[in-house]
């Protein structure tokens, strides 16, 4: 697995149960056990998984006394988001000709259909 920062983040994202865990987190900071409340898999999973998205620079945790909150950062959120903005005019582009010519189609369908009658 390659170890660029984008490639982390997408590794990162790539799990439903990691994407819940930002999801939480978008709300605010949080405790591993709260965390790890509404999943039907042990702490020691959820401890993996937050191995993974910290290693993406997409968490930190703090040490308050014996608490050690996660907390969301955004800034490989952005760089992910900066990326797809790169091709997202391609890819309307292209997705508005795939439109055009299948509307030709139809249309052209329709007209044959229509002589046939």
């Amino acid at each position: 697995m390659a170890d660029d920062p984008l490639s982390l983040t997408f590794a990162a994202l790539a799990d439903p149960t990691r994407r819940a865990l930002l999801a939480r987190l978008a709300e605010g900071e949080a405790t591993v056990n709260e965390l790890a409340e509404p999943f039907p898999i042990s702490l020691q999973a959820i401890s993996r998984h937050l191995k993974v998205l910290e290693r993406a620079g997409l968490i930190t945790r703090g040490r308050e006394a014996q608490w050690r909150p996660c907390r969301l950062e955004t800034a490989p959120l952005r760089e992910v988001s900066d990326w797809l903005g790169r091709y997202r005019g391609r890819w309307e582009d292209r997705f508005g000709r795939l439109d055009a010519e299948i509307s030709r189609i139809r249309e052209q369908t329709a007209k044959n259909q229509g002589e046939g009658q």
